[in-house]
Formats: structure tokens, C-alpha cells, sequence
């Protein structure tokens, strides 16, 4: 049954709260002000300017908007005034936000190279041939790599860590992408990916960012064109986001435009898991921070190192960091398929974390949150 957490709260000087067992809530110190100059962060920003993204997914043949589904009922039972859900489970065919990013990142590059041949199909589909894209993911941003490669004429090649379920394996390869399984998390097989791409000439196309390359900046301002539907779907601003991230590119990108459209009015939380809290360690240590921990069930979640300008952009203009145990985001979330809205702990972790936060909220509170995937193997 859906209903407020119902473990006590323990506040800390009004900037910390935590919750019994591990999951930790953190007001953040920077908000406004930013990561301090000079701290081993890459140079850049996160646009939030959508206007190119909107114009280059119009030539993807499978791209349209998702909905926003009101939920009254959840909202009722766990004692908040309104609770809506952006439904990314049925994005591009794909199943997640993440056909976005590659899609425009690779949109892009075909974009740069035959210019406004892209609108043909027969131009468009060997525009990038001879092109490999290779990347790491835990699954979802390499079906999107996947698909779009296939677009437009190139290869991709994904590298997996051992712990992606073989679902996704199979799924890679059914649509033609040439799959490598190599190290024990998503930075092990990263740096595999990178090794690759320098010994093979390849374009890397992660959807992180560091110093040494921020090409996943196109990645991340793919996910404006969801962010740009949301908001235009949503109306006026709600009362609190809950947002879930790995290394921070959804997150980032919902934030930028939130505050660009919306300004302070939402309560912006950052959601991780517990075993992998990149974001909210590097909050509290000022700097990019390296955690450890074990695999979590939240597995598109599951980072143990942040995207350099999204943790800028958090940094600046969200509000708060928590992180929530798996076991309470997997029970959570299975009251979601009685409304039709299965998902993964990953996908959910948003919803569970408003659930986390109910008696914090209020009566009053009228709070919006991703879905960003459909029901999965984390």
C-alpha cells in the first residue's frame, strides 16, 4: 500500500535530515551559488536552450511527445494535494527517456555533415556511414545509440558491465549493435569504451561528461525536448520535482529548464541510491567525488562517479540530494501497476522518493516526477 515512510525522521541543524537505515536527505549548501572555481570540474554548461533539439528529433521517424498523467488517487493516499507523472516508458518505441539524448547527439552529426539533406530518409540514412559510435551504458542510452546509428548509416558498439542484464545484451544486438562485455560497473566499462575509441578511431559517445571530454553535453540537452513537453503539459510550476540520476544528465537537464521556465518556485530534490551517491558526496565535498558501494537495484541509477556539468548545473539551481535504500524504492514501486504504471526501481525512484518525503511535503504539496523507463531487470 502506498503511504508516507514510516520510519522517523532525524533532523540535524536544518541541514541535514536522515532517514533510519541509510537514506540521507541534504539541503544543499551551494544552491545559487555553484561549484567553487578551480575544483577539477570541465569547462561548460548545460544549454537550456531546446530549439535545435526540437528541430533535429522532428526528422526521427519514431519521435513524439509522452504524456503527463495526472494521478489523483496515489495523490490522495499519500496525503498530498497533486502528483503527476511524465510517462517516459513508451519513448520512441525504446522504452526510456535516454532514445532522446543519442538521437539528438547523432542527429547532430548528420545534421553537420549533409545540412538540410536530413529531412530526406534517402539522404539521411547513409549520412553517417563509414561512423562508429561506441559508448558504455547500463542499457537504456545504448539502445538509443543503437537506433540511432541505424538512422543514419553508422555502427555502434556498446560496452556493458557484467551486471546489465543479458536482456539488454540481446536487445543491442537484435538491433544490430556489436556488444562488449567488460568490467564489474558502469566505469569499469566506460574506460574500456574509451580505450576502444582512441585504439580504433571510433566517436565515443557517453552520456557523462569529464574533463577530458564533454560531448555528452548533446546527450544531456536531448533529454530538453522531454523537459520542453513537460513543462509545456504541466502549466504553472509545481510545489516540488523529484528527480532521479546516475551520473546527472536527466536531472540537470529538467532542472536548467525548470528554473528557466519556472525560476525558484519548485522544491528541486536530486534521488540516488544509496550504494552509488555521486551527486550528493560531491555536493558535500565541493569537488567531483569517486564513490564505492555494491551493485544496486536501481541499476540505470547505479554511478559511482557524476557528470562534470550536470554537477555543475545541480549545483547551482537544485535545492536538495537524497538518497533512498533499494529495498524501499523496489517495494515502493510495486503499487504502481495497479495504476497501470509499472516500472523498474530505476524508472520509479522519483515516486518513491515523494513517498520518502510525505510527511515533509505536506497536504499542499503538488509534486511532479519522471517515469523514465518501464518495467525492467535492474
Amino acid at each position: 500500500m502506498v503511504g508516507p515512510l514510516t520510519s522517523d525522521w532525524e533532523w540535524n541543524s536544518g541541514q541535514e535530515s536522515e532517514l533510519v537505515g541509510s537514506m540521507k536527505n541534504i539541503l544543499n549548501p551551494l544552491r545559487g551559488i555553484g561549484m567553487p572555481a578551480h575544483n577539477g570540474l570541465a569547462d561548460g554548461e548545460i544549454s537550456a536552450d531546446a530549439s535545435l533539439v526540437i528541430s533535429l528529433l522532428q526528422h526521427c521517424p519514431a519521435h513524439e511527445p509522452t504524456p503527463l498523467v495526472d494521478c489523483p488517487k496515489l495523490a490522495a493516499q499519500i496525503g498530498i494535494t497533486s502528483l503527476h507523472m511524465k510517462d517516459e516508458r513508451q519513448r520512441m518505441g525504446l522504452g526510456s527517456f535516454k532514445a532522446l539524448g543519442a538521437a539528438f547527439s547523432i542527429a547532430k552529426a548528420a545534421h553537420k555533415k549533409i545540412g538540410d539533406g536530413i529531412v530526406d530518409p534517402t539522404v539521411a540514412k547513409t549520412a553517417l556511414k563509414g561512423t562508429v559510435f561506441v559508448t558504455s551504458s547500463a542499457g537504456n542510452h545504448g539502445l538509443s545509440v543503437a537506433a540511432g546509428a541505424n538512422i543514419f548509416g553508422a555502427k555502434a558498439v556498446i560496452f556493458l558491465s557484467v551486471h546489465v542484464p543479458t536482456n539488454f545484451a540481446d536487445r543491442l544486438r537484435a538491433m544490430g549493435a556489436q556488444v562488449e562485455i567488460s568490467g564489474d560497473d558502469y566505469e569499469a566499462s566506460m574506460a574500456a569504451a574509451m580505450e576502444a575509441a582512441k585504439a580504433n578511431g571510433w566517436t565515443l559517445l557517453s552520456d557523462s561528461t569529464w574533463v577530458e571530454d564533454t560531448t555528452g553535453r548533446d546527450i544531456m540537452e536531448g533529454y530538453l525536448a522531454l523537459c520542453e513537453e513537460m513543462i509545456s503539459q504541466y502549466g504553472d510550476a509545481p510545489s516540488h520535482m523529484f528527480l532521479q540520476a546516475g551520473v546527472g544528465g536527466l536531472a540537470s537537464a529538467a532542472t536548467v529548464a525548470a528554473r528557466k521556465m519556472w525560476g525558484n518556485k519548485p522544491h528541486i530534490t536530486v534521488v540516488e541510491p544509496t550504494a552509488a551517491p555521486a551527486l550528493q558526496a560531491s555536493i558535500e565535498q565541493k569537488t567531483p567525488a569517486l564513490t564505492s558501494g555494491p551493485p544496486s537495484n536501481m541499476g540505470r541509477l547505479d554511478c559511482k562517479e557524476p557528470s562534470h556539468l550536470a554537477l555543475k548545473a545541480l549545483a547551482r539551481d537544485a535545492d536538495a540530494f537524497l538518497t533512498l535504500d533499494d529495498e524501499f524504492v523496489a517495494a515502493e514501486i510495486c503499487q504502481l501497476k495497479a495504476y497501470g504504471l509499472e516500472t523498474s526501481p530505476s524508472g520509479g525512484a522519483g515516486f518513491a522518493a515523494t513517498v520518502a518525503m510525505a510527511k515533509e511535503l505536506g497536504p499542499d504539496a503538488r509534486v511532479l516526477v519522471i517515469l523514465s523507463e518501464g518495467a525492467a531487470d535492474d
